[in-house]
């Protein structure tokens, strides 16, 4: 079997939906497993409709910091509150291929990106910084519901981006994110935690998306991926959505006989099998 899984986040916005089947069709035609999540999560980064990439979400102080990951068995690459660079996965790839290091953080991100001739680049939008005068108004008056409240992230939350494979007979995962749409600088989700927002082992893989904060706490993805074999995909998916609540969260997964993906909103979402 081949599997490829997509998300463009936990979040409404189910227009995304025919976006996120074009690129699966897309990444689908990668050979390897590991190829086929990053152009998977490159072709979304390279969308500004998605929150990774061209189009993140700029935080308080006015600055885009966006964190990425990729995963195989027993292999890591991330990236931490990086800016300035169009594709974070990419440069998430090369810490994992070309780097001794597992995760590489702020200017030092930075720095290494430039080492492996990534450019200066901008991925800030008009729709992302008329997003951002819209909360800097509503804090200034007391507008924003209490920051773990679910009424905030359904209205805040971004559409961060992520993909699970299984092509011939390897596991790989990747994720990409600019962070919810209130945050102070530094802030770091659960995207380039592995084991949080991602994890990629044996078994499979499983990719998260959600209010950081709470997938770290519970590190889905590890949770999710360790219960490969007791239970169906659908009912893994089930049990860690259930756990979340009214919490926005949403799961993408691949063993080697199934895939799925689940939300307890309309996350857009993607499954191609052979």
């Amino acid at each position: 079997m081949r599997f490829l899984v997509l998300h463009g986040g936990a979040s409404l916005r189910e227009e995304l939906k025919p976006k996120v089947e074009k690129f699966a069709e897309l990444a689908f035609e990668k050979e390897t497993a590991l190829d086929a999540v990053v152009e998977s999560v490159r072709l979304m980064e390279d969308d500004p409709d998605f929150n990774a990439g061209t189009g993140s979400n700029i935080r308080i102080d006015g600055s885009i910091q966006m964190d990425a990951a990729v995963m195989i068995p027993n292999e890591l690459g991330a990236v931490i509150n990086i800016e300035r660079v169009k594709n974070p996965v990419l440069v998430a790839r090369d810490v994992m291929l070309k780097s001794p290091h597992l995760i590489l953080s702020g200017d030092g991100a930075v720095q290494f990106a430039r080492k492996m001739g990534y450019p200066d680049y901008d991925p800030r939008t008009k729709y992302r910084e008329d997003k951002r005068k819209i909360i800097i108004e509503k804090l200034k008056s007391g507008q924003i519901p209490e920051y773990y409240h679910p009424e905030f992230f359904k209205e805040f939350l971004g559409d961060t981006v992520g993909a699970v494979a299984y092509i011939d007979g390897k596991f790989a995962a990747a994720v990409s994110t600019g962070g919810t749409a209130l945050t102070l600088r530094g802030r770091v989700g659960d995207s380039p935690i592995p084991g949080a927002g991602i994890y990629c082992g044996e078994k499979g893989a499983a990719v998260a998306t959600g209010i950081g904060e709470e997938i770290i706490k519970r590190m889905a993805s590890l949770r999710a991926h360790n219960m490969i074999g007791d239970y169906s995909l659908h009912d893994i998916c089930s049990r860690i959505v259930k756990d979340f609540g009214e919490i926005p969260f949403g799961i993408i997964m691949v063993s080697r006989e199934e895939a799925c993906g689940l939300s307890n909103l309309k996350m857009p979402y993607a499954v191609i099998s052979e």
